[in-house]
Order: structure tokens, then C-alpha cells, then sequence
């Protein structure tokens, strides 16, 4: 049996299609995680949806930032964007089934060896508190309030870890580093969750690092796999792999084999993508 972790879909389904036919992919012998975003922007975010639930447990995916945008503009919490294509989520017949299955995924996992997230770790947290607070959070998602937990969730503040934060601005930190991080700003010593830079490394002011640069991040030795940042793209560094490779943007959706680790090599599969949006901006990030 073969686990694949792929990228971004965004509202991709055909790019999805032909990335699992390119896989061989079998459900009732194979598996694919998805790193989170499998909606909005792109043309085809209800047949994504109902793909990955049409395949039960041979597909997991984690939640992104424009997944948890969804739930929010389901519950009256956020305006839709301009850039949204999520209308025929939200008209569905049985949208409320639909909204249910989304808010159920998980913010973090931990398989084979790897930590798996949508966007980043915060340097201060090892593998297991990042999977305890996502736990937190997703305790809270799947309660009876969503509509009142998301309603406190979005935001940049705080932007720093104190392990003594609790309630709404502790998980509201934690949902930005898992679903938002690129840099982290450690200009003043303690490190700060950066949202303005939103493009690759090449970019970065003094001060900035991407997150899993960090000198002394407590996850590293732990191989982690994400998403959410396409500007950086198909990307192996510090023990850190990005599979965001920029299919809404015309680039690739791939995929990897999920390995045991320690991890000494890594096969992409890659399905190139047709362009659905120009890169032109970064709102919603």
C-alpha cells in the first residue's frame, strides 16, 4: 500500500484527476494526504470536495487557511473575497454535509515518521506539542459553537508563542502558524509570526527566516511536509518539504511517496497545471 502527500489543490479537480491516473492511484490499495487548501480560487472546488469524501478513508486532508475561510463564510463570520470561488460549495444541496466533513479535518498529523501541516511550525514547539495544540483547536472546530469559536479565530494578534496564552488568542496563534507561517521575524529576539512577506526566500528582509530555518527550532530531526506557499514552490531544505508547486498559477500539483524516516531520497510525481489565476496578489494569503 502507498501513502502520497500532494500540494495545494485549490479548486484543481482535473489536475487532480490526472495527477492520481499518473499515480496508478487504487483506493482500495493506496492512500493521498493533501496539505491542506483544497479549496477556493480554482474553478472546481465542489468536485474536489466531493471527490475526496467519494473516497473515504483512502483520503485524508488537512485543513488550510482557505479551507477554515470556507467554514467561516458558511457561519456569517467572514465576507466572501472577490477571488472566492466557493458559491457552489455554499449552494449545494447538502452543504451543511459538506461543511461538516471540512471542519473534521485535522490541523496536524503525524505519519511514517513525518509531521504533517498545512503551512508551518512555530520554532518553540516540538512534534508533540504541535500536534497537542492542533488538537485543541480541532476539539473546538468539531464542537456544538463553531459559528462562536470561528468568530474569535481570525486575526494577527498575538504573534509571538507564550506557553501561558490560553483561549481565543492561544489558538488563534496556533491556527496562523499551522495555516498561515512563511517567515518568522526575529529582529527583537523572541520570534514573531511575519504576514506581510509573501513571496519566496529570495525576498526576505534581515531579520526574516522562513520558519523552518529557524536556528534551534525544536521540531527539527523530524522531517515535516506542507504546503501554502507556492511562491517558495517545490522546495527540500532543513529537513522541511514544500509540495505547494503552484497549480492554481499554472505551475504543478505534485506528490511524494510517503517514506518511514529517517528519509535518505524522495520521488515527485508532478502534473503540470493549467493557469486559473494570474499571480498578481496574495489576498487571504
Amino acid at each position: 500500500m502507498a501513502t502520497y502527500l500532494i500540494g495545494d489543490l485549490q479548486g484543481c479537480d482535473d489536475a487532480l484527476a490526472r495527477l492520481l491516473d499518473a499515480l496508478r492511484f487504487e483506493p482500495t490499495r493506496d492512500r493521498i494526504i493533501v496539505l491542506g487548501d483544497a479549496v477556493n480560487r480554482g474553478p472546481q472546488s465542489l468536485p474536489v470536495l466531493r471527490r475526496l469524501i467519494a473516497l473515504g478513508a483512502s483520503a485524508q486532508t488537512l485543513l488550510g487557511n482557505h479551507d477554515l475561510h470556507l467554514l467561516a463564510v458558511a457561519h456569517g463570520v467572514r465576507r466572501s473575497h472577490r477571488s472566492d470561488t466557493l458559491q457552489e460549495i455554499l449552494d449545494a444541496p447538502d452543504r451543511e454535509e459538506l461543511l461538516d466533513w471540512v471542519r473534521r479535518r485535522p490541523l496536524a498529523l503525524f505519519e511514517r515518521g513525518w509531521l504533517l501541516v498545512h503551512a508551518g511550525v512555530l520554532p518553540q514547539w516540538s512534534v508533540a506539542q504541535t500536534l497537542q495544540l492542533a488538537d485543541e483547536v480541532q476539539c473546538q472546530l468539531r464542537g456544538d459553537d463553531v459559528a462562536g469559536f470561528l468568530r474569535e479565530l481570525f486575526g494577527n494578534q498575538p504573534d509571538a508563542w507564550d506557553d501561558a496564552l490560553q483561549g481565543a488568542a492561544r489558538w488563534r496563534i496556533v491556527v496562523n502558524a499551522l495555516t498561515r507561517a512563511r517567515f518568522v521575524d526575529l529582529r527583537d529576539g523572541q520570534p514573531r509570526l511575519d504576514f506581510h512577506l509573501k513571496q519566496g526566500v529570495a525576498k526576505a528582509t534581515p531579520g526574516l527566516l522562513p520558519w523552518f530555518a529557524v536556528p534551534g527550532r525544536a521540531s527539527a530531526g523530524t522531517p515535516i511536509a506542507f504546503g501554502h506557499w507556492s511562491t517558495l514552490g517545490l522546495h527540500w531544505r532543513c529537513g522541511a518539504l514544500c509540495l505547494d508547486s503552484g497549480c492554481l498559477w499554472g505551475g504543478a500539483l505534485s506528490a511524494v511517496e510517503l517514506l518511514e524516516a529517517p528519509v535518505r531520497w524522495l520521488r515527485v510525481h508532478a502534473q503540470p497545471c493549467a493557469r486559473q489565476r494570474e499571480p498578481i496578489g496574495f489576498s487571504n494569503d
